[in-house]
């Protein structure tokens, strides 16, 4: 299958504006399903603001076919120190102290986890997938997620069934807003990888709250998902993670790689749940 996957990033009650008009920005294009990742108490915030109407937009979300993914517990890194230069790069830099799970321990990691599927259930809601703020996720802090059932997560380059391993290479497509060198850096960016992912499988596209002010960021990514529904099948992560990805598993000509073939940073499944000490 040729698929389309569109998420929507940092689904909070304080961004929920933005997050309105990147939802209508794509159906503006087509009624895809969407998958909305959501993080239950933004900077430690947004806890508090979970009011009634945003728990009915949810809803809503989920009554048309929209996926709700566990994205992290409050989007700040509170890790231990970077190690080194690329380290500190990829988390004060990249993604200026938003990676949460960059460099948490087995048992921080687990706890954050199982608060957040806690505050999902105590809303109504179920979270098949899990996605690192920024994509960036510990070693030990994938061993969590694998160990809390979570079906699927994703890096920045791959999406993975976890239970199985079976992943499947896909650079998500996204935007930096911060500042107009960095607009213009990733419009480029992203023009030159739509076209090196015509051929793949799966086509990933991300949206983040920062973007719906910014008209050519927003027609871009609307031409892109326009283009690929010619030929793709618009799909929630879940459901190319029960699918696409369990069909892969079951047929070797499919080119099944395990997690650590696709990325190197990302440790083989353990044939049991770890215990904390063997991880921190």
């Amino acid at each position: 299958m040729r698929a389309l996957c569109v998420s929507v990033h940092d689904v909070t009650p304080s961004r929920l504006t933005e997050v309105r008009a990147l939802v209508n920005a794509v159906r503006a294009v087509a009624p895809v399903p969407l998958t909305l990742l959501v993080v239950p108490d933004f900077h430690r915030t947004d806890g508090r603001r979970a009011t009634a109407e945003y728990c009915r937009e949810l809803d809503r979300h989920v009554a048309r076919g929209d996926e709700l993914a566990l994205h992290g517990w409050d989007h700040l890194d509170g890790g231990a120190q970077c190690r080194n230069p690329a380290d500190w790069i990829a988390r004060r830099v990249y993604t200026a102290g938003e990676g949460e799970f960059a460099a948490l321990p087995y048992a921080e990691a687990r706890a954050r986890l199982e608060r957040g599927q806690g505050w999902f259930t105590a809303h109504g809601w179920e979270a098949e997938g899990f996605v690192a703020p920024a994509w960036l996720l510990s070693e030990p802090g994938l061993a969590a997620v694998r160990h809390c059932g979570f079906l699927y997560t994703t890096t920045v380059g791959a999406m993975i069934q976890l239970q199985s391993g079976v992943s499947i290479s896909s650079r998500s497509a996204c935007y930096s807003s911060r500042s107009a060198p960095r607009r213009i850096a990733s419009l480029a960016w992203n023009a030159a990888l739509y076209r090196r992912l015509r051929g793949n499988a799966l086509l990933r596209i991300a949206l983040h709250p920062a973007d719906a002010p910014h008209p050519l960021l927003l027609r871009q990514a609307q031409n892109a998902i326009r283009m690929a529904l010619g030929d793709r099948t618009p799909v929630t992560k879940a459901q190319f993670a029960r699918t696409a990805l369990s069909a892969r598993r079951s047929d070797p000509a499919e080119g099944v790689r395990t997690e650590r073939a696709r990325d190197p940073r990302i440790p083989s499944p353990p044939s049991r749940a770890p215990s904390a000490p063997s991880l921190e």
